[in-house]
Order: C-alpha cells, then sequence, then structure tokens
C-alpha cells in the first residue's frame, strides 16, 4: 500500500488542491450572503472531501478491474439513462437529474460519460494493434455511443449528448482508425456544421420555426440566437451572453478584485455558481487569474499525457485518452460559450462549477489516470480475441455478440 502512495503523481495532486481552492473562493464570492445559496461553498467543500475519498479510492485499485466489467458498466449506465426519463426532475429545460435519499441529486448523464469511456475503451483492447475496419470495427463503436446519445437527446441535454461524440472521436483517434475514414468523418462533420449555421442564419425564421414548433426546442434557440445572430436575439435570450462578455471585458489583466465584480455580484449573470463561474472568475481575477486557471488545466492534461505515454498496458491509454477528451471538451466549451466562440450548452467548468455529479466523474476520472500511473507499469494481461473462446466468462460471450465482426486483421 504504501508503494502505491510513493507512485502517486504530486503534480495532479497539487493541480486538483489549487482547482479545490479557486472553486470555493470562486462560489463563496458569488453566494455569500444571498438566500437559498448562501451555503453552496460550504456544500462544495463538502463534495470536494467526497470527491477526494472517491479519487483514492479508485487510485489505489486497478484500472483494469473496471475493463473486465466493462459490459456491468455500460449496461447500468444505460439503466440509468432510461429510468431518469421517467423519474427525473427537469432543470432549466433538461429532464435529467434523479433524486436521491438525503435530498442529494444525481445526472445520470454526467455518470455517463465515464462508463463510456471505460466501456469503448474494452472493446478497443480486443482489437490488438491492427486497423479499425469501418463495418466491423467503428459502426459498432457508433452504435454503442448512438444509443445513450438518443437517450440524452430525449432528456433535452445537448451539451452532454455532444459529449459523447468528442470521446468516441478522441478514442476512434488512439484506437488506429484508418486516416481515410478520419479524414472523410472530419469533412462529413465540417460540412453539416457549416451548412447548418449557414441554413440557420439565411433563414432564421424558417429554422426558428422548425426547431421551436416541429421540434418542440424552443430553448435551443435561445442558445444559438445569442450565438449566431445577436443583432435579431431578443433582450431576454441575449442577457447572460451579453453581461457575460461585458464582465469579462470590464476585469481587464488584474481584475477588480476578490468579491468587487460589479457585474457578477450584481447578480446580472445567472449561475454565476455553476456554468457561468468563469465569468466571475475573469471578472475579479483579470486576465492573470484566467491564465492561471488554464494553465492548470494544462499541467493536468500534461501530466495525464505522460502517464498515458509511459504505461505499458494498452487499456491505460485508451482510457486516459477518453478522459482527456472529456475534460478538453468541457473546458472549450465553457469557457467558449462566454466569450462568444460557441453557444450556451449548460455544460459545467471542470473541478470549479458548484454540482456534485460532476466533481464526482472527475474526481473519479483522475483517480483512474493515477490508477493507470500506480499499476501500468505491470505486463498486459491476456485479454482473448472475439474469434477465440472464452472459457467460463459471461462478460467475454457477451461482448463478443455485441461486437461482432471484431476480429483480427
Amino acid at each position: 500500500m504504501l508503494q502505491k502512495f510513493k507512485r502517486m503523481d504530486m503534480s495532479i495532486i497539487l493541480v486538483l488542491l489549487a482547482l479545490m481552492a479557486i472553486s470555493l473562493f470562486s462560489i463563496y464570492s458569488v453566494t455569500v450572503g444571498r438566500e437559498k445559496i448562501g451555503h453552496y461553498a460550504q456544500r462544495m467543500a463538502i463534495y470536494y472531501v467526497v470527491g477526494f475519498v472517491a479519487f483514492l479510492g479508485f487510485s489505489l485499485v486497478s484500472y483494469k478491474l473496471l475493463i473486465k466489467y466493462a459490459l456491468y458498466i455500460y449496461l447500468f449506465g444505460l439503466a440509468l439513462l432510461v429510468l431518469v426519463l421517467f423519474v427525473g426532475n427537469e432543470y432549466y429545460g433538461a429532464r435529467g437529474w434523479m433524486t436521491l435519499p438525503g435530498g442529494l441529486s444525481l445526472q445520470p448523464a454526467e455518470l455517463f460519460k465515464l462508463f463510456l469511456i471505460i466501456f469503448i475503451s474494452a472493446m478497443l483492447l480486443r482489437k490488438r494493434r491492427s486497423k479499425l475496419l469501418f463495418w466491423r470495427d467503428v459502426v459498432p463503436l457508433g452504435i454503442v455511443t448512438f444509443v445513450p446519445w438518443l437517450l440524452v437527446m430525449a432528456q433535452n441535454d445537448l451539451g452532454n449528448a455532444l459529449s459523447y461524440m468528442v470521446i468516441l472521436a478522441g478514442l476512434l483517434w488512439i484506437g488506429n482508425i484508418k486516416y481515410t475514414q478520419a479524414f472523410i468523418a472530419l469533412a462529413i462533420a465540417f460540412a453539416a456544421i457549416f451548412s447548418g449555421i449557414q441554413a440557420y442564419i439565411h433563414y432564421h425564421d424558417k429554422a426558428v420555426e422548425f426547431i421551436g414548433e416541429k421540434l418542440g426546442k424552443k430553448h435551443w434557440i435561445a442558445r444559438f440566437d445569442p450565438w449566431l445572430v445577436p443583432d435579431l436575439a431578443s433582450r431576454d435570450v441575449s442577457w447572460q451572453t451579453y453581461n457575460a462578455l461585458l464582465a469579462i471585458g470590464s476585469g481587464g489583466i488584474e481584475g477588480k478584485g476578490y468579491m468587487k465584480g460589479t457585474t457578477i455580484q450584481s447578480e446580472r449573470v445567472p449561475l454565476a455558481y455553476a456554468d457561468s463561474i468563469f465569468v466571475q472568475i475573469a471578472e475579479e481575477y483579470g486576465f492573470i487569474g484566467s491564465s492561471v486557471l488554464l494553465l492548470l488545466y494544462f499541467i493536468l492534461i500534461h501530466r495525464m499525457i505522460l502517464i498515458a505515454a509511459d504505461c505499458r498496458d494498452r487499456a491505460g491509454p485508451y482510457l486516459i485518452t477518453g478522459i482527456i477528451s472529456m475534460f478538453v471538451y468541457q473546458i472549450f466549451i465553457n469557457i467558449g460559450a462566454f466569450i462568444g466562440l460557441m453557444p450556451l450548452t449548460g455544460i459545467t467548468l471542470p473541478f470549479i462549477s458548484y454540482g456534485g455529479t460532476s466533481l464526482l466523474i472527475n474526481m473519479m476520472s483522475v483517480g483512474i489516470v493515477m490508477s493507470i500511473r500506480i499499476h501500468g507499469q505491470e505486463e498486459e494481461e491476456a485479454f482473448p480475441l472475439p474469434g477465440q473462446p472464452v472459457q467460463g466468462s459471461w462478460f467475454g460471450k457477451t461482448l463478443q455478440r455485441i461486437r461482432k465482426g471484431f476480429i483480427r486483421n
């Protein structure tokens, strides 16, 4: 046990402690003295205690157990996504939260991001080092991602649904997808996104009618209009992004000072303790504070890459790539939404925004990375290929059926 503690990456632990300090001070700044949310900083401190316990637990247990039981984890996650459609609570237009005993809430869509990383990694591990074939490899991986994507879209949670696609793209890349397939997929995705944006701008009235009336997604219009057609956006839907840009710009180089941000403290930016917390950092800590936050993220991701490069077991790099894809997506989408690069999607800023489920998933994810550092130097265990018999393993046989056609080139 002592040897495991010695193998921990202290740089990652120090970064987590620094992110915790920023989170708690920032949440306190925008919630202290306010009715209903005045205790959120204290609750976030408790979430961090639980998060560090989860981090240590996942660090000390071999990540190979997650790969071994990946199918069970995936099916459990799907069950939660289905269940929340019937018993979930709706917040901010998304029906994705389940109430737990003790008044706590759980967001299965957040939790499933990690489950998806584990399951796709297990599927890729069986492929060995051969190139991925489109029908035999890429399509099955797309199916296991598309099913939860549909369930999350049914919850009106566009932000988390898109994160599944980003995770899949990252894992396909490291999973040895053919360059031609990757190029074609990127070209199709770029063409679809560009065409969709141009159609929305040039045929705005028809697009609004189609999205709002026929699809029933009026909240999407409130997110797309301030991003793509700010001149046509109503004052109500552009209120958050307008004030966010105003606050970020007024922060300057050094910021206005802790708890002195005029825009953020006057509550003109909704959810300043959660999704919009970067606005508080930019206004009160300025460009310097924002840069320090981004530097901490860079160090965290850099250390993860080094751990992946040093791992002797292929499952480790797969898991880390999925986790990095998840973090980079969240950071880019969250910050990009408040500087005009992306639409608002309700994605939290990792380790900073208030939220128990989000923080727990992030801490568990970093715990898995630490487990890879501790246990990743062990020789890779034999993992039977789909074409080989799996004696006494229900998991192996079931996974073979799901991934029928995944054969060695």
